[in-house]
């Protein structure tokens, strides 16, 4: 567990205890903080909550009860520190909060209409995250240096590649972030490793002192602006991580689009801009498919030289990188038909990559639509020799895709595997792309692609 001497006997709270925050606290309290936690589930604040005899769920120790006094005039009285490790269970909107040396909050958490950021403005607290905590903390590790990546497409692909990389050329190396386990939750490096960082923009707003050796930028498009005021701000806050790093440090820019050409105009120091177009042949690389990961692939590899991974290394690195679970994830080959589940694309733009991936396609998709378009698929409709609708918006798709490509509305995952599997022939593929949400028909998207995958199995 990652932590340092420089939190011990300060106060921190922590807002949501979900897997980041859950390691937070921890990270905090073994390093000797003072802890107050909240979480509005009941059911979240229960892993911390100590249990009848006297033992948290977390292992933290017994607790008492305390006077209403502790609290502000609404909200629980809260819980007194749990013996011996430092921690409370209290609304910071509810208990004072004067003094703490942090908010913690989740990246899930909306500072800009959740009350919270008005509550430390006013106690002049400042709000981070568990990145900025990992950032504070990197003095006390052995030697080590930082990749973070962000952008709005991509990210975690290029983040579990250049980590795939490393340790095929055996370097010491941990994935965290916005991707796998949090980063606080993970063992130090030994000297001379690597912690590649997936960075959302949410993670870079509560981040204020991550100076990443290697900074990486992919693309922006418009996503999130229920958080921003528009795009300018959102690219703004992508831009921050090259802000961040001392000028000695690499800044890795993928410049494609009129954002990311902007912020690369704006950064100083040393830049290395690359594109989609500096990959010539993907066909040694199964798992890299598609135009979306050539500036994939091109970023990694700018990343892992810019380490000084050798070429050789570099090259079985991508030959042999597995892929990431619903992110054009090769689920088998059944009769010359190979079958791929891409279920994280849940809207047109993330969607028509997949579709340039392959030539001859039997495409499903469908789900809760996020537009009423599908105009960002449209280049590569060439690719497509049939459609299988599903959800709620299959026949809005079917409508949209009439006189295009052939069209069948097969209405749940389960018949558009059978309907696209009598259809496909040697040499074809079955993509499931769905360019829609889930929530019609699955809990999220993992349980789609899950869904997907155990259709195939029993063809």
């Amino acid at each position: 567990m990652i932590g340092s001497a420089a939190f011990a006997n300060k106060d921190y709270a922590v807002l949501g205890l979900a897997r980041s925050g859950l390691a937070t606290v921890k990270a905090l309290a073994a390093s000797g903080a003072r802890v107050m936690a909240w979480d509005a589930s009941e059911e979240a604040r229960a892993k911390l909550s100590p249990s009848p005899s006297g033992e948290g769920a977390g292992g933290w120790g017994s607790a008492e009860r305390t006077s209403p006094e502790a609290s502000i005039s609404t909200g629980p009285t809260p819980t007194p520190p749990l013996n011996g490790r430092g921690l409370r269970i209290a609304d910071p909107l509810a208990t004072s909060i004067y003094g703490f040396e942090a908010v913690i909050v989740s990246p899930g958490v909306p500072l800009n209409k959740h009350p919270i950021a008005e509550r430390a403005r006013q106690a002049k607290v400042p709000v981070i995250g568990d990145i900025e905590l990992f950032a504070q903390a990197r003095k006390e590790l052995p030697p080590h240096k930082v990749v973070g990546i962000t952008g709005t497409n991509g990210k975690s692909t290029t983040t579990a590649l250049v980590h795939h990389i490393l340790k095929t050329a055996g370097v010491p190396a941990a994935m965290g972030g916005n991707i796998g386990l949090p980063i606080l939750e993970q063992e130090p490096l030994p000297e001379g490793g690597v912690y590649v960082l997936e960075l959302s923009s949410y993670q870079i707003d509560l981040t204020q002192s991550l100076d990443c050796e290697v900074a990486v930028l992919l693309n922006i498009t418009p996503d999130h602006l229920d958080r921003y005021d528009g795009m300018d701000d959102y690219a703004a806050s992508k831009a921050r991580l090259f802000a961040l790093q001392s000028q000695d440090h690499v800044a890795i820019i993928a410049a494609e689009d009129d954002y990311t050409r902007a912020i690369a105009g704006q950064v100083a120091g040393r830049k290395v801009i690359v594109s989609s177009t500096d990959v010539k042949d993907q066909s040694r690389w199964p798992s890299l498919q598609g135009p979306h990961n050539a500036q994939n692939a091109a970023a990694a590899v700018a990343v892992a030289r810019a380490l000084g991974v050798p070429d050789d290394r570099i090259a079985e690195g991508l030959a042999t990188y597995p892929g990431l679970p619903h992110r054009m994830e090769r689920v088998a080959e059944k009769g010359g038909v190979l079958f791929v589940n891409d279920s994280k694309a849940t809207n047109p733009d993330s969607t028509a990559p997949a579709l340039g991936a392959y030539p001859q396609i039997h495409w499903i998709l469908g789900g809760l639509a996020k537009s009423d378009d599908l105009d960002a698929c449209l280049p590569y409709i060439g690719h497509v020799k049939a459609a299988y609708t599903i959800g709620k918006a299959g026949p809005l798709f079917a409508r949209l895709l009439a006189g295009k490509v052939p069209v069948t509305e097969s209405r749940t995952l389960d018949q558009a595997v059978r309907d696209a599997a009598a259809a496909a022939q040697t040499g074809e593929v079955v993509l499931l792309s769905p360019a829609c949400a889930s929530f019609d028909q699955f809990r999220d998207y993992e349980a789609r692609g899950d869904a997907f995958r155990a259709a195939v199995e029993t063809l």
